[in-house]
């Protein structure tokens, strides 16, 4: 994508903010942004770790804890002191961890939901007020399928992600007068190293002989079309929705699935 001298940068002129965007899924939609033109900052829990350093010839690259209110205005102010107010948002930051209703913490059941809803919530809700007032915008919520399909020992994650939905229709009803759209794309398992590392510890749970790879394996046989979603299929989607021809698809929430359930 990135060699194609006829891509279409019609993003140019345009500022993009993604949380999470380090890796997965969020690196790929912030390279396909920039791709198309737009001014990009990327924020992250794990900038200035030495994570990503490379990334700063490409991003503004920003210190982010979507948990924390102080960390999400610092990191916003950055970013529009820097590239310019932001345009479009993308909410990418989010975390997972498996455990059954019976014996879950408080306190692994707040982080979950801070970080997926709170923190897309405490984002938004600093964005927005520029992009009604300059009658243009977009905000892009990193679903999954799990905000419409439960899952053994995931109640968090996918209460989560079904509050992330109703967030986004929301923000989208809120938005709509002023050229401001809100969508959610829900992808099932992506390819990203976020993927492996979760069926490294699902197997060395389950102490039973497989691997991560035997697992990975298992997912991809269960998809309909025998592949696993690759984060560029995503971030590709992701671009789309940013054009004004794609204002119409506001409050929607589209799964990219290749026909599986989860």
């Amino acid at each position: 994508m990135s060699n194609d001298t006829a891509t279409d940068t019609f993003l140019t002129g345009k500022v993009a903010f993604v949380s999470g965007g380090l890796s997965g899924v969020g690196l790929a939609i912030a390279k396909s942004l920039a791709v198309h033109g737009a001014r990009v900052a990327v924020g992250s829990r794990r900038a200035g770790q030495g994570d990503g350093a490379d990334l700063n010839q490409q991003f503004h690259v920003v210190a982010l804890d979507v948990q924390d209110g102080l960390s999400v205005s610092k990191a916003t102010e950055s970013v529009e002191a820097k590239l310019g107010p932001v345009d479009i948002l993308v909410n990418a930051a989010g975390i997972t961890a498996e455990q059954g209703v019976v014996g879950h913490s408080d306190a692994l059941w707040h982080q979950i939901l801070d970080t997926n809803l709170s923190g897309a919530f405490r984002l938004t809700r600093a964005v927005l007020p520029g992009m009604i007032g300059r009658g243009w915008g977009r905000i892009i919520n990193i679903g999954s399928t799990a905000a419409t399909v439960g899952w053994m020992d995931n109640p968090a994650y996918c209460a989560s992600k079904a509050g992330l939905l109703g967030l986004t229709r929301c923000v989208a009803l809120e938005g709509a007068p002023h050229g401001v759209g809100c969508t959610m794309i829900s992808p099932t398992w992506v390819e990203t190293d976020l993927l492996h590392s979760n069926t490294a510890e699902v197997a060395e749970r389950e102490g039973k002989g497989r691997t991560s790879a035997d697992i990975v394996q298992d997912i991809r046989a269960q998809n309909p079309q025998k592949r696993i979603i690759q984060p560029g299929e995503v971030a590709a989607l992701a671009t789309f929705l940013c054009r004004d021809e794609a204002f119409g698809l506001s409050m929607d929430n589209i799964q990219i699935t290749g026909g599986a359930l989860w």
